[in-house]
C-alpha cells in the first residue's frame, strides 16, 4: 500500500509542487487573518479548481473554523484535506459485461487518446480479456500506423480503414468484426475533435449511433481523454463531448506532466462524471485506476 500511495506522490509532484505546495506553506504555524483567507482563495483557484468550487470551499472551511473554535492556519490543513476528499467520488466498478463490450474513446487532438488506448488495451489484457482496437481516426495517418503499431506490439488486431475513409464505416467494421470473433472490448479510437467545430462534433455523433447500428446497446461506454495539463481548458470540452455522445467516464492523461491537477475537482463537481483512470507516466502501467485518497494525498504532497 505504501508502494501504492508512493506511485501517486511521485506522479502528482508538479501539482504539489506548484500551488498546493504554497498552500502548505500558508497553512503553517500563524493565525487565520483576512489575509489567510484571501491567500487560499487565490491559490485554490491557481490549483485550477474553478471558482465556484474554490468559494464552496472556503465556505465549508469557515464553518469548521467557526464549529471548532480554530484560531491557527495550520488547524485547517486537515480540513481542507477532508474537504476536497468528500468532493472526489470512487470511480465505479467496471462491469463491461456485455460481449463484446464497445468502448468509444473521445477527445480532441494531443490529448494523448490513441496512446491511452494502447494502454487500456495492456490493462485489459492482464485481465485475460480478448480485444479488438477499432481505427476510426482516419484522418490522421499517423493515428492508424501508431495504433497499428500498438496492435502489434499487444498482438491485437486492429481494423482499419483508407485514408480519409468514412471513420463511421470503420467504426462499424470495428463492432461487427468483434461481435464476429466473440472477442470481450471493442476499443474504438476516433479523430480528435476541436470541441468548438460544429461539423466534426456531428461528425462523432454519427460515428456513436453508427456503432448502435452494428450493435444495438453499443457503445456500452463513452470514454473521454482529457489532457490533464489543459487545466480549466478541459472543462468546456468536456462538457461539448458529453452534450455531444453522452460521455460515461473522464480518464486524465498526462497527470505526472501537469501543475494543474487540481481540475479534477472542477470536472466532479460541473460534469457530475466519474473520473475513471489517470495516467501518472509513459508506461502502459501508469495508466492506474482513479483513487481519489491517494490523489488528495498527493497533490498535497503527503504520504501513507
Amino acid at each position: 500500500m505504501a508502494e501504492f500511495f508512493e506511485k501517486w506522490k511521485s506522479g502528482l509532484t508538479k501539482t504539489s509542487k506548484a500551488a498546493f505546495g504554497q498552500i502548505a506553506q500558508l497553512l503553517g504555524a500563524t493565525q487565520i487573518t483576512h489575509e489567510t483567507w484571501e491567500d487560499l482563495e487565490a491559490l485554490l483557484i491557481q490549483a485550477d479548481l474553478g471558482i465556484e468550487t474554490t468559494a464552496e470551499i472556503l465556505e465549508e472551511l469557515r464553518i469548521v473554523m467557526r464549529d471548532q473554535g480554530l484560531i491557527y492556519a495550520e488547524e485547517l490543513s486537515e480540513a481542507l484535506k477532508n474537504e476536497l476528499r468528500t468532493r472526489l467520488d470512487a470511480p465505479p466498478v467496471l462491469r463491461l459485461e456485455n460481449k463484446p463490450s464497445v468502448i468509444l474513446v473521445v477527445g480532441v487532438n494531443g490529448s494523448g487518446k490513441t496512446t491511452t488506448i494502447a494502454k487500456l488495451g495492456q490493462r485489459f489484457q492482464s485481465q485475460g480479456k480478448t480485444l479488438l482496437f477499432g481505427a476510426a481516426d482516419t484522418f490522421r495517418a499517423a493515428a492508424v500506423d501508431q495504433l497499428q503499431s500498438w496492435g502489434d506490439r499487444l498482438k491485437v488486431d486492429v481494423i482499419s480503414g483508407a485514408p480519409e475513409s468514412d471513420p463511421g464505416a470503420v467504426a462499424f467494421s470495428a463492432v461487427q468484426s468483434g461481435a464476429a470473433r466473440g472477442v470481450d472490448i471493442v476499443l474504438v479510437d476516433t479523430a480528435g475533435r476541436l470541441h468548438t467545430r460544429f461539423n466534426l462534433m456531428e461528425e462523432l455523433k454519427k460515428v456513436y449511433r453508427v456503432v448502435g447500428k452494428a450493435l444495438p446497446g453499443a457503445p456500452h461506454e463513452v470514454w473521454l481523454v482529457l489532457d490533464a495539463t489543459t487545466g480549466q481548458n478541459a472543462l468546456q470540452q468536456a462538457k461539448a463531448f458529453k452534450e455531444a455522445v453522452g460521455v460515461t467516464g473522464v480518464i486524465l492523461s498526462k497527470l505526472d506532466s501537469s501543475a494543474r491537477g487540481g481540475m479534477a475537482f472542477a470536472i466532479q463537481r460541473e460534469l457530475g462524471l466519474p473520473i475513471l483512470f489517470a495516467g501518472l507516466g509513459e508506461k502502459p502501467e501508469d495508466l492506474i485506476p482513479f483513487d481519489p485518497d491517494a490523489f488528495v494525498e498527493g497533490i498535497l504532497g503527503k504520504s501513507k
